[in-house]
Parts: structure tokens; sequence; C-alpha cells
């Protein structure tokens, strides 16, 4: 289902680095990603999908601005972030929008309807918009709701000629409930198999869930601090992020935080990797900022399964990208772990299969069978946001892409 308004469009990360920058720090460069690319590659290459409220002002200018600093998926919210009184300017300006950037190109552009029928409103509405529009993010997404919200974007891919994607947030009490809990994470992932093709991410709704217990998470902590949402973060991992054929990419719930604040507890930052590059300053800005935590909570993201995340403010973009590159080892260690060279590296690479050998860097071992899912992920993942040099750390990285 590909039209002639995905043929040929690409996105790529960190379009900020110059030739000799990306020679500088890059072993294997970020790929060119086509917006038709199979749904697991698509859905890596999101990274960082930042939210924009319809109702901003210059709403066009503002995407064109996030896209030429660093963003390739954005999410234009006609949800939380539009008052009630305001839903039908924010209609207005949405296909507004979505018309003129259709004209000019653009990153993977979203829109989060707060209602099923919206989705019909805007097909009707547009008229070159759909050239551009990725797809739709549904809120407050549960096995009830679900269906209609599912059924009307596939409707919408058919009058378009193209897929339209759904990205389900997940966020509901009876998700968050433990007596509920199961049995409705068990009917959404039957609903979403039924539209396997058309979902191209799950997205955990932190803020929805933390509402519900009236929490509202510090920025000293991470969301995995905050008990009954990261229990929440395991159980849809474990039911609907599975790598046997039945699961989907989960993407990281949003870090909400993006100026300094009064601190309790000490940065989350070594002083040591800073020092080592003579960047000590620059990471007394990330200090400022309110980023040591993201930075931290992006870590703990990957370590349970999440790729991507959403966020809130331009200047997160590149945390998340440069967070999102594999590093050497980790590349190396994939390569052996596929029984593949670094000419066969890529998102479909596979070798053989069993055994157990030392990791090139002498520090750990590498077992081909349980490290497979793994690997493969990492390959993803590297011809998405590239592979960074044996001498450079990710925060050499940061320093060249942050704030640019």
């Amino acid at each position: 289902m590909t039209s002639t308004a995905t043929t040929g469009r690409t996105v790529t990360h960190f379009p900020m680095l110059d030739e000799s920058e990306l020679a500088r720090l890059f072993h294997r460069r970020p790929q060119p990603i086509p917006v038709d690319s199979d749904r697991e590659l698509l859905a890596t290459a999101l990274g960082a999908t930042l939210y924009i409220p319809a109702i901003r002002d210059g709403l066009v200018s503002l995407v064109e601005r996030a896209a030429a600093a660093g963003s390739v998926s954005i999410v234009i919210d006609l949800e939380d972030a539009v008052p009630d009184d305001a839903v039908t300017a924010g209609l207005h300006a949405v296909v507004t929008a979505l018309d003129t950037l259709a004209r000019r190109g653009g990153p993977l552009l979203f829109v989060r309807v707060r209602s099923a029928d919206q989705i019909d409103a805007l097909i009707a509405e547009m008229t070159t918009g759909a050239d551009i529009l990725a797809g739709f993010a549904i809120p407050k997404f549960d096995s009830s709701c679900g269906r209609d919200y599912l059924t009307r974007i596939d409707r919408a891919s058919d009058v378009v000629g193209r897929r339209l994607y759904a990205m389900p947030i997940i966020e509901t009490p009876d998700v968050l409930h433990l007596e509920t809990r199961g049995d409705e994470l068990r009917a959404i992932a039957e609903l979403l198999a039924e539209f396997r093709e058309s979902v191209l991410t799950v997205r955990i709704g932190a803020t929805d869930l933390c509402g519900t217990f009236g929490i509202r998470r510090d920025p000293d902590l991470t969301i995995y601090d905050v008990h009954p949402v990261a229990s929440v973060i395991a159980a849809v991992v474990n039911i609907l992020g599975r790598r046997d054929g039945t699961g989907f990419v989960i993407t990281g719930p949003v870090w909400e935080y993006y100026n300094a604040h009064e601190r309790m507890f000490r940065p989350l930052l070594r002083n040591t990797p800073f020092k080592e590059i003579d960047a000590v300053r620059f990471r007394t800005h990330l200090v400022s900022r309110d980023l040591d935590g993201l930075l931290r909570e992006l870590v703990l993201d990957r370590a349970n399964g999440l790729q991507g995340k959403t966020v809130i403010h331009p200047t997160h973009v590149n945390v998340v990208h440069s967070m999102c590159t594999v590093s050497h080892e980790e590349y190396v260690d994939a390569l052996a772990v596929l029984g593949v060279d670094d000419e066969q590296a890529g998102p479909d690479a596979a070798g053989d299969i069993g055994g157990v050998l030392p990791s090139e860097y002498r520090n750990k071992m590498n077992e081909r069978r349980p490290h497979r899912a793994w690997a493969e992920r990492t390959l993803t993942r590297a011809t998405v946001f590239g592979v960074t040099r044996p001498d450079v750390a990710v925060i050499e990285l940061l320093t060249a892409v942050v704030d640019r």
C-alpha cells in the first residue's frame, strides 16, 4: 500500500553534523531510512517523537525548525494539549499545517486525536495534507475503544491509497490496576494482532498513569522509581513486546522536565567521563537542564526493552538520538552473536546459531542463542542511528549535537 507520496522519501538522524564531524564520530554512519520501510525499521527510526500542541502559533514553522534541528517524528496533539473550547480551532490548524507541509516536505508527522471521529474529519478536510501524514496516535487506548480507532485508520489508509499507521497509547486505569491488568493487556494484545500491519509502535502514557494515583514524578527520579507505573511498563513489555513474532516495538514514556530546579539529591552524572574529554562545563550544562535524569531514564528504558521516547521539548530530541546510537563494543558483539561480518551488517543480518564465544573486547561472553534477539535489534538500531568509533564515547556525540 504505497503511493507516490512516500516513494523516495527518507528520514536521517543527526542532519546538523557536517562531513568532518560524521567521519570523526562514526564507524558506521546513520543511514537514510525510507518512510515506506518495514514496520520495525521505521518504528526504530522514530527515535525521539516530539509532541507539539495543535494550537501553537506558527505551527508549520515549529515543525520545520524541529526537523532542521534533528526531529524525524512529530506528533501534533489534538488531545490533552488543546483546551475543550479550542478543539475545532485545533482541528482546522492541523489540516492547514499538514496541507502546507505536504508541499514542502518534512519529518514523519502523526496526529494525536481526542476521539475516533476526528480521524474521519481530518481525512475529509485535508487536500494535500494526507501526502505527509504518517498516521495517528491513539490516546487512552483500551480493548473497548481500540477497534473503532483502528478500523477508522485502516479505512483512512484506503482513502489516501497507502498505509497510515496507528500508535496506541497505553494509559488507562484498567491497565494500571492489578485486578484488571492481565485481562486487559491480553485483550489489547488480541486486538492489536488483528491489525498488526497498521500498528507501528505501542506507546506508554506515564503521565496519565501517574495521575490516576495523584502522583507526579520528581525530576530527580526516573519513571522506574515510581513503582506502580514501573510495574505497568514491565507488564506491557511482557505481553506486548515479545520477540516471538507476536510483539511490537514499545516506546519509552515521556520525560516532562526541561529547566533547572532545586535539587534534593545529587546529580546522576559521574564527573570522570567528562573530565576525560575536558567537558566538565558541558556536564554542568546537562545538569542545569535536568538532562541528567533524562539520560539515566534512557538507559533504563533500553534495559527494560523499550526503544525511542516521547519528548515535549526540542532540546531533548538529540539527547535521545545520541543515546540510541550503537557503541562499537555493542556492534562487534552483535556481529559475533549473529555470525556475520561488518560488510553483512544490517537489520536482516543472520548467520550461525548456537555456541559461546568471548567478546572481542575481552570483557564478557557472547552466547549466540540467548543473545540473538538482542543482536538483531542492535543491528537495526545501528542502521538507523549509526555506530560510534571505538574511541568515541556517547558524551562526545552529546557535545556535538545537544542544543545545535
